[in-house]
């Protein structure tokens, strides 16, 4: 099973629309992240919310609540972090949910915060329950208990901690235990950008990686990013690196189509992956519904791989729907691949 689930993530991985990013990929995107709020694109609601909360902190000369960044991978909450420690003007420390298997790896990092400074905990739903327990007094109390020993010999040695900004951030917000989302003072629900935000978002990175970008060729990226600035970044390096091989650096509208369309990237962001999974629904099963193994094998795919990683896009988009009997083509699947649904299906689930 392990293996199966390594394998989707190897796909995902290899991808030009995943969400998630690698160590290389991350280090691309540091120079191209907005250092302040004022330079944050898109989530405005959030963006207001969290102006307040750091404008509070500051006329207080206090830190700021605990705050808590939900939402799907690629959105920001990386970044909402950096600016959070920029805006209050101390360092920020990186951690991440996986690599805290003990309470003392915890504790250790804890006790080694100044006042005031910022800790992000990145996937925090994957920490270990010892030191989540542990996590409930420090973000409370500001302190932490030390078990040394074991059995009826082992004592508590608290360890008091200098008050800090925890900033949390999953991907899955549901599996995070009711008593740790409580001690959140903000949380903060990310959504999928608006094409306009990510088309601002693709004429700023073009600005920082020194080539110019018009408004119809930042719109074409933007139209394909699944409503993420991370895959609207990684777009835009493959639509510059085409400009630079086939048209001397300059990009145009015509030119980032036919960049897009060489990675197999259409106008809605669908890719080989999932529109294989589309027209297998339809071509080779009538729209369904299929069971997840069928379609699995007629795609040449591990389960878990059209079920985690091309599933989910074409649900959002209202391509495909889950059903106890199995998956099913929607109308606006069918016209997507220029397709009419049959009659029968018209009449059943295409009212």
């Amino acid at each position: 099973m392990a293996d199966q689930m390594d394998s989707a993530f190897d796909v995902d991985a290899m991808r030009i629309v995943a969400p998630d990013a690698g160590e290389l990929e991350r280090a691309a995107e540091a120079a191209l992240r907005p250092k302040k709020l004022s330079e944050f694109v898109g989530q405005r609601v959030v963006r207001g919310q969290l102006k307040l909360v750091l404008d509070a902190a500051r006329m207080r000369s206090a830190s700021p609540d605990h705050v808590l960044l939900a939402g799907p991978p690629g959105l920001g909450k990386t970044t909402l972090a950096m600016i959070i420690a920029a805006e209050m003007g101390v360092p920020l420390h990186i951690t991440s949910g996986p690599a805290i298997q003990h309470a003392g790896d915890l504790a250790a990092i804890l006790s080694g915060l100044v006042a005031g400074e910022v800790l992000f905990l990145d996937e925090i739903h994957r920490m270990s329950r010892p030191a989540e327990e542990m996590l409930y007094l420090a973000m409370e109390d500001f302190r932490v208990d030390v078990v040394v020993g074991k059995g009826p010999g082992a004592t508590a040695i608290p360890i008091d901690i200098p008050p800090f900004t925890l900033v949390g951030a999953t991907t899955r917000a549901g599996l995070l235990p009711g008593p740790l989302r409580d001690r959140f003072g903000f949380t903060a629900q990310l959504d999928y950008y608006e094409v306009e935000d990510l088309a601002e978002i693709a004429k700023r990175s073009a600005a920082k990686l020194g080539f110019d970008l018009d408004d119809e060729s930042a719109r074409v990226v933007a139209s394909r990013s699944r409503g993420t600035p991370r895959i609207v970044n990684r777009l835009l390096r493959r639509v510059r690196d085409y400009a630079q091989v086939n048209n001397g650096g300059r990009v145009t509208e015509e030119l980032s189509v036919a960049a897009l369309e060489l990675y197999e990237v259409d106008e809605l962001g669908l890719d080989r992956l999932d529109r294989g999974v589309l027209e297998a629904i339809c071509l080779k099963f009538g729209g369904g519904p299929v069971g997840l193994s069928t379609l699995a094998i007629s795609v040449g795919e591990e389960t878990e791989t059209v079920e985690e990683v091309a599933e989910p896009f074409l649900v959002r988009q209202g391509f495909l729907m889950r059903t106890p009997r199995g998956r099913v083509a929607t109308a606006a699947g069918w016209a997507h691949l220029g397709l009419n649904p049959p009659q029968g299906a018209r009449e059943g689930l295409f009212p």
